[in-house]
């Protein structure tokens, strides 16, 4: 099961992830989260992994899905706090990495 809590805050999307992100849940980013990405042309999104049990796979193809969305809305997406259990499984998602949630603000510059 995946949760996603989702707060708009200063023109950033915090996306913060809880439980696990595989082939039976990555569609709640691919059919939900993405397309509002494109409608919205949101341009800034930070994941939280901080509570994201597990990734596989497809959850990380669902990642880098984001990033391609985010990338064609000319903006910027960073991970944080991202776990240990979680840490070596994505370590093939080249996306710019940061402490934390309040460090986004300053880091995307759209303080």
């Amino acid at each position: 099961m995946l949760k996603m809590d989702l707060e708009f805050n200063r023109g950033i999307l915090f996306v913060r992830l809880k439980g696990k992100l595989n082939r039976k849940t990555s569609y709640k980013i691919n059919n939900y989260l993405n397309p509002v990405l494109k409608k919205h042309k949101i341009k800034y999104v930070v994941y939280n992994f901080y509570f994201l049990d597990d990734i596989d796979n497809s959850g990380i193809d669902a990642i880098l899905n984001t990033k391609y969305i985010i990338k064609d809305n000319l903006g910027k997406i960073r991970m944080c706090e991202i776990n240990e259990k979680v840490k070596e499984k994505i370590k093939r998602v080249r996306l710019a990495r940061i402490k934390d949630e309040l460090a986004a603000f300053n880091l995307l510059e759209v303080a």
